[in-house]
Formats: structure tokens, C-alpha cells, sequence
């Protein structure tokens, strides 16, 4: 199922606003401006979807994921390089941590960033489609794409809804993805909601 420009431009809208209401959380958590931006938005088969989460330089993800249910059901991942996740850590509890005290760190961090992020995007959906949806705890991973990734696609979802993000503290810029997998059900539900959205957007004109 593919996804109208008029569909996609409205999901870009809403989860724009949502990451603009989580970019000034965690502006709040690390002390500095944050800027955080959708920069595209595709519905991908799982394995295409796999393939985009190997970063050129890192063979490991670490990733943080919630279940969400509702208007619809989905499991939702929030996803970065190693290293990356490591920077945007740092940020968060001192430079002056050692590389051993962060990574102990990181797990109780990233599940935070994580929560404040998906949750941001989910909510948003949620006000947008006047449905309730419900998040689960967060779950962090640490490991490759195969490892982390791989399994929960293969067993909850048909579908990929991949948000590329663009997050930018003072001078780094850090390219992640959020991702949510989806039950061809859940796809229609969905694009359902998104269709009775235009629709009411479109007669209130």
C-alpha cells in the first residue's frame, strides 16, 4: 500500500510538530538549543526498511522501542548509530564522563530520549485523529540491525513507517530514523484515520 503525496504531507506535518514539542524536552534535559526535523517519510517493506538501518559507519544500532495501540497498533523504535547515540548521551549527563561510566549510562538515557520522542510523534497522532493511543515502557537495544531490528520486524510487522530525523545539538548534527512497524490491519487503520483527517481538514475550509 502506497501512501498519496496529500496522505504523506500530512503525517510529515504532524510528526514535525511532534518532534518540535520533543526537541524542546530534551533541550530542557541537555541545556542547549536542540533542533530536531523530519526529513523524509516513506512506507517500505521490512527488508528495504532493514537494509537503510546499516549505517555506512557503524556496524551496531542502539535503539529504544515502545508498542503503541489504538486508532492503531504499532511498534515503534527510535534508532541511531553506536556512536551517535553515545554523543547525544553525553550531552545529556557531562562531557566529563569516561567513555565506561557513559555506556553505563546510556541504556537509562537513550530509554528516556526514546520515550520523550516516540511518545512526542504518537501523541500527536493521536490529537490529529481525536483517537487514544497507548505506549508501553521503553525497551533499549544495543547490538547490529539483524540482531536488534530484525527479529521484531519478521514478527510484527508487514510494513515499515520510517521517518528519517535530522537532530542537531550546538554543532553536531546527528541522523537517525524513527520507525514504526505496521500489520497490513494497522496499515489500513492508518491510512484510514489519515484519509477521515483530510477529509473533515478539507470541509472545514
Amino acid at each position: 500500500m502506497e501512501l498519496s503525496e496529500l496522505q504523506r504531507d500530512a503525517l510529515v506535518e504532524a510528526f514535525n510538530i511532534g518532534v518540535g514539542q520533543a526537541a524542546a524536552s530534551l533541550a530542557s534535559i541537555v541545556n542547549e538549543e536542540v533542533k530536531l526535523s523530519v526529513l523524509t517519510l516513506q512506507l517500505i517493506p521490512r527488508d528495504e526498511a532493514l537494509k537503510q538501518f546499516n549505517f555506512h559507519n557503524s556496524d551496531r544500532i542502539c535503539a529504544v522501542s515502545q508498542r503503541f495501540s489504538g486508532a492503531f497498533d504499532a511498534m515503534g523504535f527510535l534508532i541511531f548509530p553506536e556512536e551517535q547515540g553515545l554523543e547525544v548521551v553525553r550531552r545529556m549527563v557531562g562531557e566529563s564522563l569516561s567513555l565506561k561510566e557513559l555506556t553505563e549510562l546510556e541504556q537509562e538515557a537513550m530509554s528516556e530520549i526514546g520515550n520523550i520522542l516516540l511518545n512526542a510523534c504518537v501523541g500527536t497522532l493521536a490529537n490529529l485523529f481525536q483517537r487514544p493511543l497507548n505506549s508501553t515502557l521503553p525497551t533499549y537495544y544495543l547490538g547490529s540491525p539483524q540482531e536488534v531490528i530484525g527479529p521484531q520486524i519478521g514478527l510484527n510487522g508487514e510494513a515499515v513507517l520510517l521517518l528519517h530525523i535530522d537532530l542537531t545539538l550546538e554543532q553536531h548534527e546527528i541522523k537517525g530514523f524513527v520507525a514504526f512497524l505496521l500489520s497490513v490491519d494497522s496499515i489500513a487503520a492508518l491510512v484510514g484515520e489519515i484519509d477521515r483527517y483530510i477529509a473533515q481538514a478539507l470541509g472545514g475550509q
